[in-house]
Formats: structure tokens, C-alpha cells, sequence
């Protein structure tokens, strides 16, 4: 599969539009694995407005969602591979268009490759993460852009489709952009992002509403699990301007961890004066998942490409080993000073 490394792959969408122009297609939207608010905002805006054109829609997600946008219409009825294989499966077999929104390599979608990969649809990636690879027809990747719902929102202007949002997909859209911009805090700096959101504000969404279900709607336990993490589980090493945080197995069964219970822990160790790269370790049954953030032009998505099997943007990037927890931090802090250069440069 090749990847492509421009910064922006916006092939002409007439085609595209004029194939969902007849009702009745089979469409599949799919999402990465451990789907984020991005993915899933995306995904639910786009399977609302295609659903009103007359289409046959579905979400598809390799696992389950966090339950901090489980709220978000439609969520109900997204199907996961890990719980109906071969029922999702069949969905991918049968569908006129795929929809790959928020990943752009097709080993992010886990068990669902293979099933994508052999799939003779019309396939359209909408994406904003760096070095898309080519498996889709249509491909619209900007990096520039802030969340891959600011894409979905620019596809639907592109498309004429703009007549067909209504308060729920702003909402799903609104979500997607919020989150992965941090409450706008980064990613944001982009005059359409704020285009975006004031015309989807437009809608009459409740921006309030989606903020307190999204980040004041969490447990007593993520609460306390939030208190273990930065009190007895961070590490702070000033000489590199870095710290980080691990919770193993054990850690999460304590606190009864939750998918979507660490969202926002590896921002945290940012706050501290003098730090500008922050990792979160999280020990799964079969790997170690690992969340990069930084400050400033520190690139994380190298580290993470390089030695993490992952990728991503400049400063939030993801990845994961199959080396035990320990072992993982062990390569971290080995691998360490060679970024010390960077760390230490001026920050912005």
C-alpha cells in the first residue's frame, strides 16, 4: 500500500455526488479502532444526512465506543466487529460505497481490513492525518484541517448536501471539532475551523450541553483514577521537559476503568511549567496503547511512526507495542535522549 505525504489530497468529489444522487445505495461509514469523539461525530453526521437522502446506511466500528459520546444521536445503532463479525462483515461485502472517515491506513480499522481491502466498492476517505495511504477512490485528506467533522462539513458544502443538516448532525459534527481541538485549545488556529462551527452553530445546537455530556459526565471512579494517575503514577523528568503517566491492568481494575475513562490524562503532566511532551502508557490484554502530546514544534507523530507502530499529528499522536508495560517505558526512556536536542529548543 503507498503513502502519499502531501498535506492536502482533495480529488474532485463531482463523482461522488453524482453516484449518491440515486437513493437506495448500500453505504458503510467506517471508523478506526477505539473510535474517539472525532470518529464518531463524524461518522453519525454523515450516516444522518445520507439516511435523509434515502440511502441504507451504517456505522461500523471495530470495538466500542467511550461512553462520553455514546449520548450522540444515532449512536445506538453503530454495529462493532468485535461483537458481530460476520454480520459486519457482510455489511462491508455488500456495500456500494465505503466511507473510511478519520483513518487514513487500513491496519487502523484491526480485524475490519481485510474484509475493506477486498471490498470492490466506491471507497472515500475523508481524513486529516498526515501520509494518507492509497486504498480509496476518492481521497480528501487535509492536514490543515481541524478534525476530520470539519472535512465531513466541507464534503457535505462540496456536494450541495448542505440541505440536508439538521440540529442532530450540527451536533455530531459540533462534538467532533470540540474534541479534537481540546475545547479548541489546539488544532484551532484556522479561519474554517471557526467558519465551521459558526455556521454550524447556526443549527441551534446547545454548543453548553455538549460540553458538560462530553466533559462533566463522568464517574466517581475516573474521577479518583484521575487523582492515582497524576499523584502516584506520573514521572516527571525535567531534563528532558517530559512526563508521563502508566496505568497497568491491575491500575485500571482498581478504579473499574471504562473505555473512554483516560480521556484527557495525557494533557494533564502539559500543565506543569517547563514540560512540553506528555505520554500516556495504558497497559490492554495484548499490547500497551500509547497517547503522544506536545508543545510547541516538538513533532511526536516521528516518535510515534518510528519506534510505536503509529502516527498521527505534530503534537497528539498515538501508537502501541506489543512489549509488556515495563518493557515499553524501558524503550521510552531509552529513546529518550535522543530527542533531547529537540526538547530543548525554543518552543514555539
Amino acid at each position: 500500500m503507498t503513502r502519499r505525504n502531501d498535506t492536502t489530497i482533495w480529488h474532485s468529489t463531482a463523482n461522488v455526488a453524482a453516484l449518491l444522487q440515486k437513493p437506495g445505495k448500500q453505504i458503510a461509514l467506517t471508523i478506526h479502532v477505539n473510535p474517539d469523539g472525532d470518529a464518531i461525530g463524524s461518522a453519525l453526521g454523515l450516516f444522518r444526512v445520507l439516511n435523509k437522502m434515502g440511502h441504507h446506511c451504517h456505522v461500523i466500528s471495530p470495538n466500542g465506543l467511550p461512553s462520553f459520546v455514546s449520548w450522540l444521536p444515532g449512536a445506538e445503532t453503530i454495529y462493532r466487529m468485535s461483537d458481530a463479525p460476520e454480520i459486519v462483515s457482510e455489511l462491508i461485502r455488500k456495500a456500494d460505497v465505503i466511507f473510511a472517515l478519520d483513518f487514513n491506513e487500513l491496519k487502523r480499522v484491526k480485524d475490519m481490513e481485510p474484509a475493506i481491502e477486498a471490498s470492490t466498492a466506491y471507497k472515500v476517505l475523508i481524513d486529516h492525518h498526515p501520509g494518507p495511504e492509497n486504498f480509496c477512490t476518492c481521497t480528501l485528506s487535509d492536514t490543515s484541517a481541524s478534525s476530520t467533522a470539519e472535512l465531513v462539513f466541507r464534503f457535505l458544502q462540496e456536494t450541495g448536501l448542505l440541505p440536508y443538516v439538521d440540529r442532530e448532525v450540527a451536533t455530531c459534527l459540533f462534538c467532533g471539532i470540540m474534541t479534537d481541538t481540546g475545547c479548541f485549545s489546539y488544532n484551532s488556529s484556522n479561519r474554517n475551523t471557526w467558519e465551521t462551527v459558526a455556521t454550524l452553530l447556526d443549527f441551534k445546537i446547545n454548543k453548553d450541553a455538549v460540553y458538560d455530556k462530553v466533559y462533566d459526565n463522568f464517574s466517581v471512579e475516573r474521577m479518583r483514577l484521575l487523582g492515582y494517575s497524576l499523584n502516584d503514577k506520573m514521572e516527571v523528568m525535567p531534563v528532558y521537559r517530559t512526563a508521563f503517566i502508566s496505568l497497568s491492568r491491575t491500575d485500571q481494575l482498581k478504579y473499574n476503568f471504562q473505555d473512554g475513562d483516560s480521556e484527557g490524562f495525557v494533557n494533564y503532566p502539559l500543565s506543569i511549567k517547563g514540560i512540553r511532551f506528555s505520554v500516556l502508557f495504558i497497559e490492554r490484554e495484548d499490547h500497551v496503547k500509547i497517547s503522544l502530546r506536545s508543545k510547541g514544534n516538538f513533532a511526536v507523530n516521528a516518535m510515534a511512526r518510528k519506534y510505536f507502530n503509529g502516527g498521527g499529528h505534530m503534537n497528539a499522536s498515538g501508537g502501541e507495542t506489543r512489549l509488556s508495560l515495563e518493557e515499553t517505558i524501558n524503550l521510552f526512556k531509552r529513546i529518550l535522549p535522543d530527542y533531547s536536542h529537540k526538547l530543548l529548543e525554543n518552543e514555539y
